[in-house]
């Protein structure tokens, strides 16, 4: 190394974010995930031993997964190779292999080893980690990738097979805080010498607002300790106000094409189906906050009205397709108030699914039993030559009798003890439940039960 490229990197350190210039040294000053580093845990022991798997790092931003493989690096002594996925490609992946294979060949110990670490690896296509998986089945490489979306989707499977997953979990309040105080106090690599005060106000304030993501804090405290100016003492004081303006929003943990999106919406789905309209409705503003698409949302309760609350509130789809029709009208952000009225009224009707339920069943008869021809009284007769062939013959028009109802087989003989619709309890269903007793009797549905 050149004298230039030492003060180079000098000057890199020194000039780094504060969540940089703070990633922990040591497993020591490693804050949370203690379900996977605790002592008696897998991952302690296989590094204890000397023997890293290749690992798949899932975790939300912030929670450590970066600090956590270059630690696990520097305690097995093995070159460390990070990559982001954004930045680079094949042709970095392969210069890597390259030189781990000479690397190999030059140390027999534990320094002759390469970990390869992909950052966001969810960003590399599948031909990308194709160029990885040989090369860690051989040994030459050490594997170890970061994301935030789940693996079961991101990562091919033979790659997956190989590895290691361990879930990291955001931080928790306290440990926040913690890290946060430790940046106040450092006066190598945090902001001791500027002799930050941070109110306790602004440090709640701080620690809610950064959603267990130590980045976002310390990023957000250092941005702060910079606007403020020093006092007489010398001391820069940090008030909610300025902690609030240094930190503007909070960056919802949500990707509309990933596991956030579906967990949102899920959550969203068995909210109202729950009959919970509180629950709903918060899953509803976590997505509209995120930027999910409102006519998704839309489609969403449509599906909803039709499957979970189907006849026992039958005005629900016309709700649904009202709030759909008016999202599309009005557009965002007017179009959360429709939503809004749509996703109450859902979660507050009465619940039904035996619509939805008698279809399946009736498909399930048709995929799997004989297809047998329509009745012929259930024929319509066009031709003279179907009159003769006996098509209608038999048929009872319903119109003609009192109450406009006369009890006749709708099935065709195979399918005649079948019974598909069973009519819940709820709302406007418990009256068509008695509605059809009264007209079939308690078999609801067959004439002669």
């Amino acid at each position: 190394m050149t004298l230039f490229d030492h003060h180079r990197r000098q000057r890199a350190r020194e000039d780094a974010p504060l969540a940089e210039r703070m990633r922990p040294r040591s497993f020591d000053e490693f804050v949370g995930q203690e379900h996977i580093l605790g002592p008696e845990r897998v991952l302690r022991r296989a590094i204890s031993a000397g023997r890293l798997p290749s690992l798949v790092l899932w975790g939300p931003p912030g929670s450590g997964k970066t600090t956590l493989a270059r630690l696990l690096a520097g305690v097995t002594q093995a070159h460390f190779e990070p990559v982001s996925a954004v930045t680079s490609g094949v042709a970095d992946l392969r210069r890597i292999v390259a030189e781990a294979r000479e690397r190999q060949g030059m140390h027999l110990d534990s320094s002759g080893r390469t970990i390869l670490f992909v950052d966001e690896i969810h960003r590399f296509n599948k031909a990308q980690q194709d160029v990885i998986l040989p090369h860690v089945e051989d040994g030459t490489i050490t594997f170890i990738g970061a994301t935030t979306e789940n693996p079961s989707f991101e990562v091919i499977s033979p790659l997956l097979s190989r590895s290691r997953v361990f879930t990291l979990t955001a931080l928790a309040a306290e440990q926040v805080s913690a890290i946060v105080r430790r940046a106040l106090a450092d006066d190598e690599r945090g902001l001791g010498k500027l002799q930050v005060v941070l109110e306790p106000a602004a440090l709640d304030h701080l620690v809610n607002i950064s959603n267990g993501d130590a980045r976002v804090a310390l990023n957000a405290l250092e941005t702060a300790a910079a606007a403020c100016q020093p006092d007489a003492q010398g001391q820069r004081i940090i008030n909610l106000e300025t902690i609030s303006d240094a930190l503007q929003r909070r960056s919802p943990l949500y990707d509309r094409a990933g596991e956030g999106h579906y967990d949102t919406i899920s959550a969203f789905i068995k909210s109202v189906r729950g009959s919970s309209p509180d629950g709903a409705l918060y899953w509803l503003a976590r997505m509209i906050e995120a930027g999910e698409d409102p006519m998704f949302i839309a489609r969403r309760l449509v599906v909803l009205a039709a499957e979970d609350i189907g006849l026992a509130q039958p005005e629900a789809l016309a709700v649904a397709m009202a709030a759909q029709q008016a999202v599309h009208f009005m557009g965002m952000p007017e179009g959360r108030i429709p939503l809004a009225e749509a996703t109450v009224y859902l979660a507050t009707a009465p619940k039904s699914n035996a619509a939805y339920l008698a279809l399946e069943r009736a498909l399930d008869d048709v995929r799997k039993l004989p297809q047998e021809p329509v009745p012929l009284h259930l024929r319509n007769a066009v031709t003279g030559l179907m009159k003769d062939l006996g098509y209608g013959k038999g048929y009872r028009y319903a119109h003609d009798f009192p109450g406009h109802f006369v009890a006749q087989e709708f099935l065709p003989p195979g399918l005649k003890e079948r019974r598909y619709y069973q009519p819940g309890t709820e709302g406007a269903e418990g009256q068509i439940g008695e509605r059809m007793k009264r007209l079939w009797g308690e078999g609801g549905g067959k004439e002669g039960t």
